[in-house]
């Protein structure tokens, strides 16, 4: 007898054991925001605390996002080879450790090494983490789930700004690195003993057919399963190099395309997230105003994520996504504007992590429905690693900018241009992505 994995999964209830599923990699994508986040968050008290000049961290700020590039290839090519699970656990154990050993560094050398090393391992848990969501979830709630639980990456990005608002004052900025050690490490833990495999990769992979019954039944009790089942999905396996096989089947011109606005979007992220406490802070601020700032961009990316997400399912990816992208160029280019009272600045902030953080969730669902199983995390992985060259070019040119003593007017008028180019190519992209669509299911094929 044969089960079709796909189908049980599409026609089944939203259950407890998915939620819990849910629930781990959420966990891990908000420790996954946060420290990435942090060296951002401790930047004004860094600079006080080294005595070292504001320009220099761009380079702090750039490090981590390197790794972070080569990670998300390395680990999301990895996860399609062995598994979602494993990548996934052994990356964030590793991340704790790093970020551990940033608490201890003591010279700008020093935090630039374990930044980059910390980088390779949160490089692997947006791709995995999002594979795995999107292959527990019906088809009819699948964008959603995956809009949702990647939202704890921007979560963890805009919770960390009240955290490390109260910790540096009281423990310093070593104290912000120290609860991004120690939280990780306990969720590594609760995942070892209560995260499944992809049911979808296991039989793909013609794994342990008892392991698969065991977990599709906890998905769905009613399914019969015996010594004899088959269990199958609707693919091929696919032979070659994971990332070459990404430009095949007429997908060339849409992984091009969506690789180009993850470049845009995730370089206005790291810009707007990593420079704003700062900007604000040398505008005259206090530090715990310069820290929200930051905050308030994470929390629109929060509000973004779960509003689009609605949309999508009604409107699909493209409309909605070029929408919010223009409403991100126009709120970026406000934000430098002079004069601008605190509160209308929070607004424009806010309007800003809408549309960019907020829109990166609905890059990652669109990524994540557009590939086959296996291709899965290197599809998401992939684009987030060539987006992380972007998220390393904006923090670093920006650093270049104020050291050329750009004003606040300039950099932001110059930030707005990303954006605009990601909402011209995603309008584009509505006649590129949908033919090659045809191969998803139709209740996931919303890419029109």
């Amino acid at each position: 007898m044969k089960v079709n994995i796909t189908s049980v999964i599409d026609n089944s209830r939203l259950g407890v054991y998915q939620w819990g599923i849910f629930l781990l990699c959420g966990l891990c994508l908000i420790m996954d925001g946060f420290d990435l986040q942090a060296i951002g968050f401790v930047g004004p008290a860094l600079v006080r605390d080294w005595h070292i000049p504001s320009a220099t961290m761009g380079r702090l700020f750039s490090s981590a996002l390197v790794g972070v590039l080569f990670g998300s290839l390395l680990f999301s090519m990895l996860a399609d080879r062995i598994g979602r699970r494993p990548v996934l656990i052994g990356v964030t154990l590793y991340f704790s450790a790093l970020t551990f050993m940033t608490a201890r560094a003591d010279t700008v050398n020093h935090l630039l090494i374990i930044r980059f090393f910390g980088g390779l391992g949160l490089g692997g848990i947006m791709p995995n983490a999002m594979a795995l969501v999107g292959e527990y979830s019906p088809a009819r709630a699948r964008v959603t789930s995956m809009m949702v639980v990647s939202n704890g990456f921007t979560l963890g990005a805009a919770f960390g700004g009240p955290i490390a608002a109260w910790l540096i004052p009281n423990y310093g900025w070593r104290g912000v690195f120290y609860f991004g050690a120690a939280t990780p490490l306990v969720i590594a833990v609760l995942m070892f003993f209560l995260l499944p495999e992809s049911l979808q990769f296991l039989a793909l992979r013609g794994h342990n057919r008892q392991q698969i019954a065991r977990w599709l039944k906890r998905v769905d009790p009613s399914v019969t399963a015996g010594p004899e089942t088959e269990y199958v999905i609707p693919e091929d396996k696919k032979r070659g190099v994971p990332m070459i096989q990404l430009f095949h089947d007429g997908r060339a011109l849409g992984t091009a395309l969506l690789w180009v606005v993850n470049f845009m979007n995730l370089l206005n992220l790291y810009f707007l997230s990593n420079w704003l406490p700062l900007v604000v802070s040398s505008a005259g601020y206090s530090n715990s105003i310069a820290v929200n700032s930051a905050s308030v961009l994470q929390v629109g990316g929060v509000v973004g994520t779960l509003v689009l997400s609605s949309f999508v399912y009604r409107f699909g990816f493209t409309t909605v996504l070029t929408m919010s992208f223009g409403l991100a160029c126009v709120s970026i280019a406000a934000i430098g504007q002079p004069y601008l009272s605190l509160a209308m600045l929070f607004i424009a902030v806010f309007l800003a992590g809408f549309g960019i953080p907020g829109s990166q969730a609905g890059l990652n669902a669109l990524a994540a429905t557009y590939y086959p199983t296996d291709l899965r995390s290197t599809g998401v992985g992939s684009g987030l690693g060539i987006g992380r060259i972007g998220s390393i070019v904006g923090p670093f040119v920006g650093g270049i900018l104020l050291g050329r003593h750009w004003t606040a007017h300039d950099l932001f008028f110059a930030a707005a241009i990303p954006a605009l180019i990601s909402a011209v190519v995603m309008f584009f992209l509505r006649w590129v992505i949908k033919p090659a669509a045809t191969a998803v299911p139709a209740a996931e094929a919303l890419v029109h």
